[in-house]
């Protein structure tokens, strides 16, 4: 019961957050561009004052599906963004060229992410399940140091994994972001206000960034507490 109250919360939190967002998104959508600039033409120009030329900017499906793909060097636009002209458009537009630009440059976080993502991507949906397989077999031997133990220490530690990935993803994403900032505000891509409307947005995506970490350090200490304290 504590678990499922634990995740709920979790849940919970995190839908708040990100509804916050899609309504940050929705009101800067309505904050014209002064410069009358796109999403994709922001992209391509900040691309292009970092040198990097080897990058495309290319439209993708769906709503705030934004991203940037390292294997292909490409940055992922949704389809709210790449031919939009607001200040929502124009902030997460060069928030995705400033992990192009930490990729151009060997961002060090962003390369220890990105070493993670093989391992992660197969480990992380199936820990919870592991550990709780640990656990059950754990209970139904009555041997607390046995396989049951160990299975479930094999679980934590894909948990734990996963939730480094996400602590490693805060500072990409907060690095990112002020990358972003930091250009259109040297560049004058954007006036005062769509400034401000450009770093609300940013920092409401940040959080859900945040409260992703939260609740995968909350998930690891309860199953650590299950283990660890059925053995004891």
């Amino acid at each position: 019961m504590t678990y499922y109250i634990l995740i709920g919360a979790i849940a919970l939190i995190s839908w708040a957050v990100s509804a916050k967002l899609k309504s940050k998104f929705r009101h800067y959508s309505k904050v014209q561009l002064r410069n009358g600039m796109s999403g994709a033409e922001i992209a391509q120009k900040m691309l292009e004052d970092h040198g990097i030329y080897d990058v495309k900017v290319i439209s993708t499906p769906g709503m705030l599906t934004d991203h940037y793909n390292p294997k292909n060097k490409t940055v992922n636009l949704s389809e709210g963004v790449y031919s939009q002209r607001n200040a929502a458009a124009a902030a997460v537009a060069a928030h995705e060229c400033g992990h192009a630009v930490q990729h151009a440059q060997a961002y060090e976080w962003l390369t220890m992410r990105s070493k993670l993502v093989p391992v992660v991507s197969v480990t992380s949906n199936m820990s919870t399940w592991v550990v709780f397989g640990g656990i059950a077999l754990m209970a139904a031997t009555g041997a607390t140091g046995g396989i049951g133990f160990y299975i479930a220490v094999a679980g934590l530690i894909m948990m734990g994994l996963a939730t480094l990935f996400s602590f490693i993803t805060l500072p990409v994403e907060y690095d990112a972001s002020n990358r972003a900032l930091a250009w259109l505000k040297q560049k004058n891509m954007v006036s005062q206000q769509e400034y401000k409307g450009a770093e609300d947005a940013l920092k409401w995506a940040a959080r859900t960034y945040l409260v992703a970490a939260l609740g995968a350090l909350a998930s690891l200490i309860y199953w650590a507490v299950q283990v660890l304290g059925a053995r004891d």
